[in-house]
């Protein structure tokens, strides 16, 4: 037992871990609804002595949370303006460029009520050529799951339909469920 571990057991939170040990892979983390899920997901992973890289907001990324974050994996998410190339080819170079990188992306991007999720989760899955693995954070039962994975197939819309159709049945699984939107 790690100390992770430890501190999610002495919360009552148990870990659930279905999907296979990947060197690579994107995982879609949802629902999304405050920033607790930020804090129980990292815990919940580096408590199966595992490491993921997350997307957030550049603005998160001062002095000196940003040595904190980046210590953690986070990677912040410049606008298309400000670094010239866009967030999905910066990330699919990073899958290509590292031998390990497990992504974790909250597809509803914000923690506000949010229908339609951004297809960017699948598009940098589909271009590394990398699964993406199912998460789910559960409040409701203090449960952290990954639980499958599945390949992107190209059509980015029906792979974000498949992966929506997977969270139906758990709007209350969300810290504010009245946050979580499909």
């Amino acid at each position: 037992m790690n100390i992770w571990s430890l501190m999610l057991r002495l919360c009552g939170w148990d870990v659930r871990m279905r999907a296979p040990r990947r060197a690579k892979c994107v995982i879609c983390v949802a629902p999304h609804t405050s920033n607790w899920d930020f804090i129980i997901g990292l815990a919940a992973y580096r408590s199966l002595g595992r490491t993921a890289n997350f997307l957030m907001k550049e603005s998160w990324f001062f002095w000196p949370l940003k040595y904190l974050l980046r210590h953690y994996g986070g990677i912040p998410v410049r606008s298309k303006r400000k670094s010239g190339v866009p967030l999905t080819q910066q990330i699919v170079a990073d899958f290509n460029r590292l031998d390990y990188m497990n992504l974790a992306i909250t597809p509803e991007g914000t923690r506000s009520a949010q229908p339609e999720w951004h297809t960017g989760i699948v598009r940098i899955a589909y271009e590394a050529k990398v699964p993406i693995q199912i998460g789910l954070i559960d409040f409701r039962l203090k449960e952290v799951t990954i639980d499958g994975e599945f390949n992107p197939t190209g059509d980015f819309e029906k792979d974000i339909q498949m992966l929506k159709a997977y969270y139906y049945g758990y709007d209350d699984a969300a810290r504010y469920p009245d946050k979580f939107a499909l």
